[in-house]
């Protein structure tokens, strides 16, 4: 049996209260898609009960720290301004407490199944209709569920690339790097933000389904093979 497991590193635009005054006149663009992906938490909370396993996700705008980058590159122009030390206390609280999460979830599924998908949930500023699916690094689990998942959505009819060795996350290159390719199956699903924000070319919910619905289609054909 195939586990699984979602997450969601732009979840909210939520700012904690000790970081207020950062962002203080910039609160449009924290609730903008700059701050955070509209609908990714719908999205992934819709998988979780599909699938009935727990979600993890950010609970803060990426504007105070990018959970998929390293270095310099997680600070905004607003979270830029906050002294090392703060910036380190920050890299704790969030990013180290949230690839725990991960890494700890992985492991055990892994003792538990043959092997796992781990499904990380975006929205992003596509193309009217566009879906995309992303693997990362060495062929493996990923790249094959994912080709599986793009036929499935073609014939429903859904505008969907499989994009492969994508680079540039820092996750997942750490991720990767700890778990072996052919068990643990890496994949990162994005929807064009108009569907939630527009309701076009489908409407939210019944692209939800089509999603689900067509993802538990693939999982189940995995544990034939």
């Amino acid at each position: 049996m195939t586990a699984i497991l979602f997450s969601c590193e732009y979840a909210t635009c939520a700012v904690p209260e000790a970081y207020r005054e950062l962002f203080h006149g910039a609160e449009e663009t924290v609730t903008s898609p700059e701050g955070w992906d509209p609908g990714a938490l719908n999205l992934a909370q819709g998988f979780s009960m599909r699938f009935r396993t727990p979600l993890v996700h950010g609970l803060h705008t990426r504007l105070l720290i990018d959970l998929d980058a390293a270095g310099d590159a997680r600070w905004s122009r607003f979270s830029g301004k906050i002294p090392a030390a703060g910036r380190l206390k920050l890299v704790d609280r969030e990013e180290t407490a949230y690839r725990t999460s991960l890494r700890q979830r992985i492991a055990e599924d892994l003792r538990r199944h043959p092997a796992m998908l781990h499904l990380r949930v975006r929205t992003a500023a596509l193309p009217e209709g566009s879906v995309v699916l992303e693997t990362f690094g060495a062929a493996g689990l990923g790249e094959s569920l994912a080709e599986t998942w793009r036929n499935r959505l073609l014939l429903l009819g859904l505008d969907t690339s499989h994009h492969q060795g994508v680079t540039g996350s820092a996750l997942a290159t750490e991720l990767g790097a700890l778990f072996p390719a052919d068990r643990y199956g890496l994949l990162r699903l994005k929807v064009a933000q108009a569907f939630f924000l527009e309701g076009r070319p489908w409407r939210w919910e019944i692209l939800k389904k089509a999603l689900f619905d067509s993802l538990a289609a693939v999982l189940a054909e995995n544990v034939r093979g």
